[in-house]
């Protein structure tokens, strides 16, 4: 947009707080801002003289803009937010957080197990996280099964089956880790106190726990049980070296969230500490990406916190930061310490925020450094005898596909030829026979179109192809391989995406390369560059669908009654779980209806597409 083009447009625009959208080519959007005086704010990208090289660019692409005006500088905020977490606008700052992060449930069945799971289900069970680390939550599980007493095997304990007596106790009663319910020997109520305390221990209070066994140990050594007495007292002095070995603050500072900040030209780095009852029970570093050359660095930390504490569920009152922020949420209590435990946190949050500094350009210099022929060859040669493949891996293809809340769904596959990537070979795809969220059947279609294009262009096979995704995924890609008779013409596998296992056609059992080895590494790097190519894409289209994607899709919607339910509820997902009658209240009766009907009524054709 030209500087004349917008002296036109600036009369109208006007001196109030809101939200305002830069438009390109194509209607494609480029930029949402948000602005304490909106004609100020905007005028200053087109009256001003700009050296960020960054922002030149952003401006010389403007076809566009529009504006919404809000209330307040926090509703703007959160609109501001709202709007690029559901369309990832381009010049927007980009967080490189695409991580599906583990939950340890509490299955909702008689005898709850305990276990790690990435999947968070509707299903009624108790999910306690999301943690940072896989690693860390298996040797959370591993502890919690060394002091408390719980089931692991998967049998169906109800009442019934338990008084027909259906099952005998296994090797793990026998060594004193299970009380035995299958047989009857541990009751519902004593069992539902073990979970308790497996509760307590997640949650970093420790306290009630230690009274309890202290209680026990010492009613064993009244009755003269010295044995069992012994056995309590370990449990104790396990859970006192759990705490200790836990980062103590002062037990006085309660639950805060800590976030460090580092700034850097391109980029930004925040550390983020959980504290529980004045223990360091969690950290997470992450890197965001500037795009526009416009970002101040209060609103990168803010935009970050609330993606941190969304992301993991957090319920902190008080949270701890280098420098004064507005934040939006006026229930929260935001300190930067001078001194004392809550510096002594910041000062921690930040020696890790600079650890991950150099990781990641220590990352950076490993991939400018290029591997030489020779080398690469070495790795393909390893991974050909790791997967005991019939010929070396000199051309692979891998594929990925996504959809987003059942729209869009699209394909990506990527091709590395002698262990580099093949940029000019990689292709998208839109997913044309598919409705809804299908996984298999997006992999069967994408498969099928992208060999039988090869077949007919008479171009050649790969010697290897990865299908992201476990058995389900790579029997869907084999049923389009058995159908144009490529069996055997290639080698196909399955890689897991939890726990990067290796899936062959027809093996029960998976294979699992070294953490550390080359091959692993080199398909890590394969599975993670599919990621990246095909999440780029997706947010192109969502990007380029405009802000109609979601609620403006639904007849009789306007953009502000769309804008007015995305302030006070922050989300879409928020809004489609909303009764008719809290709808009612925010928008009248006549597009309250509509609105429900679009989400919950079965008549209703078409809804979210």
């Amino acid at each position: 947009m030209r500087a004349e083009e917008f002296k036109t447009i600036l009369p109208t625009i006007p001196h109030e707080p809101g939200v305002y959208r830069y438009y390109g080519e194509n209607n494609e959007l480029l930029y949402v801002g948000k602005a304490k005086d909106l004609r100020k704010r905007i005028s200053s990208y087109f009256t001003q003289r700009v050296t960020s090289y960054k922002t030149r660019r952003l401006v010389s692409l403007i076809r566009r803009i529009e504006w919404t005006v809000v209330d307040s500088e926090q509703d703007a905020f959160l609109l501001e937010n709202n709007l690029i977490k559901e369309f990832q606008p381009r010049f927007n700052i980009s967080l490189k957080d695409d991580k599906t992060y583990p939950y340890i449930v509490i299955k909702n069945e008689p005898f709850p197990r305990v276990f790690l799971t990435r999947r968070k289900l509707n299903d009624g069970s108790e999910y306690l996280g999301p943690f940072t680390s896989v690693g860390k939550v298996r040797e959370l599980l591993t502890f919690i099964r060394s002091v408390v007493q719980l089931r692991t095997c998967s049998l169906h304990l109800s009442p019934e089956n338990i008084r027909k007596k259906k099952f005998k106790v296994c090797l793990e009663y026998h060594l004193g880790n299970c009380k035995g319910p299958c047989e009857g020997l541990q009751s519902a109520e004593d069992y539902a106190r073990s979970i308790d305390q497996v509760r307590q221990i997640l949650r970093g209070n420790l306290a009630p726990v230690i009274a309890e066994f202290k209680e026990h140990m010492q009613a064993c050594a009244a009755k003269l049980e010295f044995e069992q007495a012994e056995i309590w007292k370990k449990k104790i002095q396990d859970l006192q070296a759990y705490q200790a070995k836990s980062a103590v603050v002062n037990a006085r500072i309660g639950d805060v969230d800590v976030f460090s900040f580092l700034n850097e030209p391109d980029v930004a780095y925040v550390n983020y500490l959980r504290v529980l009852k004045g223990m360091v029970i969690d950290s997470k570093s992450l890197v965001l990406e500037k795009k526009s050359g416009t970002e101040e660095p209060e609103d990168i930390l803010i935009t970050t916190i609330l993606h941190v504490r969304e992301t993991f569920q957090s319920r902190a009152p008080e949270i701890i930061v280098p420098f004064s922020l507005p934040y939006p949420d006026a229930s929260i209590r935001v300190t930067v310490p001078r001194g004392g435990d809550k510096k002594r946190l910041l000062e921690l949050s930040m020696k890790n925020a600079h650890f991950f500094k150099e990781e990641q350009e220590q990352r950076k210099r490993l991939l400018l450094e290029h591997r030489g022929d020779q080398e690469e060859l070495e790795v393909l040669s390893q991974l050909q005898e790791d997967l005991q493949l019939p010929a070396l891996p000199e051309h692979i293809e891998c594929f990925d596909n996504s959809n987003f809340q059942g729209s869009y769904p699209v394909a990506a596959c990527v091709v590395f030829k002698q262990g580099k990537p093949s940029k000019q070979e990689y292709r998208h795809f839109h997913v044309k026979t598919v409705q809804g969220i299908d996984d298999f059947a997006s992999m069967r279609e994408i498969v099928y179109r992208r060999y039988k294009r090869l077949l007919e262009e008479g171009k050649s096979l790969p010697q290897l192809v990865i299908i992201d995704g476990g058995k389900g995924q790579l029997n869907a890609a084999l049923e389009s391989i058995d159908a144009l008779g490529l069996r055997g013409k290639m080698t196909v596998i399955g890689l897991a995406k939890q726990e990067e296992e290796i899936f062959f056609p027809g093996d029960r059992e998976s294979l699992r390369l070294p953490y550390q080895s080359e091959s692993l590494r080199l398909i890590r790097r394969i599975r993670d560059e599919v990621h990246r190519f095909g999440i780029s894409f997706h947010r192109q289209l969502r990007s380029k669908g405009t802000l109609k994607n979601e609620l403006e899709s639904i007849p009789g919607i306007g953009k502000r009654t769309a804008d007015q339910l995305l302030i006070k509820f922050r989300s879409v997902k928020r809004i489609s779980q909303l009764s008719e009658e809290q709808l009612r209240q925010e928008v009248g009766s006549s597009r309250a209806r509509l609105i429900w009907n679009w989400f919950h009524a079965p008549t209703v054709s078409g809804q979210g597409s």
